[in-house]
């Protein structure tokens, strides 16, 4: 039994590992594309500026939520 609650744990630990790089990791995007921004109060109206901008071309937004 002990045995068995040794491995869970370590089990439990190892996921936990990886969840934790997946999410507060880091990212790297390929050659030639533009760093991933975080959208925040303080850089919205260049967001917007930006979006508004390019009204001529094929524009999309992805917002993606963890819950």
């Amino acid at each position: 039994m002990k045995k068995l609650l040794i491995i869970i744990l370590a089990v439990a630990a190892i996921g936990l590992g990886f969840l934790a790089y997946y999410l507060y990791g880091g990212s790297t995007v390929p050659t030639g594309q533009q760093q991933l921004a975080r959208l925040t109060d303080s850089n919205l109206s260049s967001l917007k500026d930006s979006f508004n901008g390019s009204a001529g071309s094929v524009r999309v937004i992805l917002m993606l939520s963890p819950t």
